[in-house]
C-alpha cells in the first residue's frame, strides 16, 4: 500500500463515492484501507459543502429558478416534504453523490448538524456496502 495509492482513492472519493471504491480495489488498496479512505473523502466533501452552505443556497436558487426567492413548487421540494434530511442523507450518497446532495441539502434549507450527521451515515453505510460488494465480486472474479 503506497501513499500515493490512498490520496488518489482520497481524492477520487471528494468527487465521487463510485469512482473511488473500484479505484482503490484496482490498484490492491486493502478493502479496509479503501472503505476508510472512502469515507473519509466524501465526508470531507460534504463538510467543506455544508461550511459554504448559505453561499451555496443562494446560488443554486439564483441559477435554478433565477430571482424567484421560493422553491415551494418544485419537484425537489415534493421530495424533500416526503423524505426529508434522513432519506436525502441516506440516499444521495448512492443516487448522485453526496457533495451534491449536501448541495441539495442545503438549497432547500436543511440545518447544517442534522445534514451532515445523515449524509456521514449515508457515506458510511454505501462505502462499507459498496467496497464489501466490490471485494466479494473481485474474489469471484479470481476463482
Amino acid at each position: 500500500m503506497s501513499f500515493s495509492t490512498v490520496i488518489a482513492v482520497f481524492t477520487a472519493s471528494v468527487l465521487e463515492l463510485w469512482l473511488a471504491i473500484p479505484l482503490g480495489l484496482a490498484l490492491g488498496l486493502n478493502p479496509v484501507v479503501t472503505a476508510l479512505t472512502t469515507m473519509a473523502g466524501s465526508i470531507v466533501a460534504v463538510l467543506v459543502v455544508i461550511l459554504a452552505g448559505d453561499n451555496l443556497r443562494t446560488h443554486f436558487i439564483r441559477w435554478k429558478y433565477g430571482d424567484k426567492k421560493q422553491i415551494h413548487s418544485s419537484g425537489l421540494n415534493q421530495i424533500w416534504s416526503s423524505y426529508g434530511v434522513v432519506g436525502l442523507g441516506l440516499f444521495s450518497p448512492l443516487l448522485f453523490g453526496a457533495p451534491l446532495g449536501s448541495v441539495v441539502g442545503i438549497a432547500l434549507g436543511a440545518e447544517k448538524k442534522p445534514l451532515m450527521f445523515w449524509m456521514s451515515l449515508g457515506i458510511v453505510i454505501w462505502s462499507l456496502g459498496l467496497t464489501w460488494a466490490g471485494f466479494i465480486g473481485m474474489l469471484n472474479l479470481q476463482s
